[in-house]
């Protein structure tokens, strides 16, 4: 069992990146089924005490919107990346300062240092998926993403536990 934090998309920046799912599905290429989203963290475990403190500290983080713009393919997998700033990767470090050294297993690959912002569309694929994958895409818009949701998200159930609900700070 695997624990992700995951930070969900505004309605439209869903809608397009869903489009994009579509867009792969008509070509051949089987597209995620899960709700687009950017994963800042994922551990063998988030224990219900962090996740009671990421609550607390994410309330106080202003959360950036993303601008997704960058298709990259790699290890079977066709993502959208996310431009990176300092305002990002603030967010990113508080999340991490709040997850050290309380979750089992963390995972290497959504450190800081280590993770790249992105948003799954595809994963699993064999090189001609890849290559017709990338065809159907490129070139790929920027979507700009507001987060309007983060959770805790198991990986293996699809259980969430919502931490933060931006649409009803608005």
């Amino acid at each position: 069992m695997a624990q992700a934090l995951e930070f969900f998309f505004d309605g439209d920046a869903d809608a397009a990146v869903r489009g994009l799912g579509r867009r792969l599905d008509d070509v051949g290429v089987p597209s995620l089924a899960t709700r687009p989203h950017v994963t800042f963290a994922q551990a063998g475990t988030i224990p219900a005490k962090t996740r009671a403190d990421l609550r607390d500290d994410l309330r106080l983080l202003s959360i950036p919107r993303l601008w997704l713009a960058t298709l990259s393919a790699a290890d079977g997998a066709l993502t959208l990346a996310a431009v990176v700033d300092t305002e990002l990767l603030a967010v990113h470090s508080a999340v991490h300062d709040v997850l050290a050294k309380r979750v089992r297993q963390p995972a290497a690959y959504y450190l800081p240092g280590s993770w790249v912002p992105h948003c799954v569309l595809a994963r699993g694929l064999e090189p001609a998926q890849m290559t017709a994958g990338f065809a159907a895409l490129y070139p790929v818009g920027s979507i700009k993403a507001r987060i309007t949701e983060i959770a805790v998200v198991d990986t293996h159930t699809g259980e969430t536990d919502v931490l933060r609900d931006l649409e009803d700070a608005r």
